[in-house]
């Protein structure tokens, strides 16, 4: 893609602050929307943010208009705090508000921008147990598949203006600093690590590196469109996650926690860590696409060195 303007939102986490800079990098001039401008623009240096309230239209729309690309990252974080009633609607509305006011504005452009690349989660496919997920499975019927279902859809409008739309389904994103990674090193770093629950629930992964690789090759590849699958082609079972980490840290990983435990300490939040689903990234890697992290052991020795 030749360099030109490209709109992220949710360009301050985890994703959004590693795609920016790479983006940056490549000459593009990119633009943050936040709620709080001030704060991502210090975590995104050379990059321009401009306020939104991630649900209305406003004056970010002139942003989008004429932009060569979109690239929508916003929403609450699944893993901070328990799973009140509350909390479950700012879930499930910061990603269908948000996207709803993004598609908006890409059908009321005068030069709408040429893609849009959603990031969406493979609990999409609710509780999976040994079953293999491709992309033409079929939604589960849990609260997270429900939410991803609807994050989806908001969307969906900006096929009417002949935008491409990308959606990038995530496992588990595996980063040196922020997401899940740094909590799962903790007990282990202590000499109490081990397995969750039963140990046998699959963990779909994906190192950082390769995540914002994947955000790039859709902005790129003008025959990628759809729902893709984008984790490692190596789902691990929990307790095997947990003996490598261990093997990488040097550290035993014999002390499991009952699930039990799990719930009473996240309550609901708890089936994402005790389900989890196995998922292949069937269409990612059809359309030509290289994972540099294929395997678990070389990825966590790459961020834990």
């Amino acid at each position: 893609m030749s360099a030109g303007r490209i709109v992220v939102s949710g360009g301050s986490g985890l994703i959004g602050r590693a795609l920016v800079r790479e983006l940056l990098a490549d000459g593009h001039e990119v633009v943050v929307l936040s709620r709080d401008p001030g704060r991502a623009a210090g975590s995104a240096p050379g990059a321009r943010a401009v306020a939104w309230d991630a649900a209305t239209a406003g004056a970010w729309q002139a942003e989008v208009d004429g932009a060569r690309a979109v690239v929508h990252l916003a929403g609450d974080n699944l893993a901070e705090g328990r799973w009140t009633v509350a909390k479950k609607e700012r879930i499930l509305r910061s990603r269908v508000d948000s996207g709803r006011a993004l598609a908006a504005a890409v059908v009321a452009a005068k030069r709408p921008p040429q893609v849009l690349v959603q990031a969406a989660g493979v609990g999409y496919y609710g509780r999976g147990g040994d079953e293999i997920f491709t992309e033409a499975s079929p939604p589960g019927g849990d609260f997270v598949a429900g939410v991803c279902t609807q994050w989806e859809a908001a969307t969906a409008a900006v096929e009417t203006r002949g935008v491409r739309r990308v959606i990038l389904r995530s496992g588990v994103v595996l980063a040196a600093r922020g997401g899940a990674l740094p909590r799962m090193v903790l007990p282990y770093r202590l000499f109490a690590g081990g397995r969750l629950g039963s140990g046998r629930q699959w963990m779909s992964w994906v190192h950082l590196a390769d995540e914002v690789a994947a955000f790039r090759f859709a902005l790129e590849r003008d025959d990628v469109a759809g729902a893709l699958n984008l984790a490692s082609p190596n789902p691990q079972r929990n307790a095997d996650f947990g003996r490598t980490l261990g093997r990488v840290l040097r550290r035993p990983s014999r002390f499991p926690v009952p699930s039990f435990v799990l719930r009473l300490l996240l309550g609901e939040m708890s089936t994402v860590v005790l389900d989890g689903q196995r998922v292949a990234p069937t269409r990612l890697l059809d359309a030509g696409f290289a994972f540099r992290f294929a395997e678990l052991e070389p990825a966590l020795r790459d961020l834990l060195a």
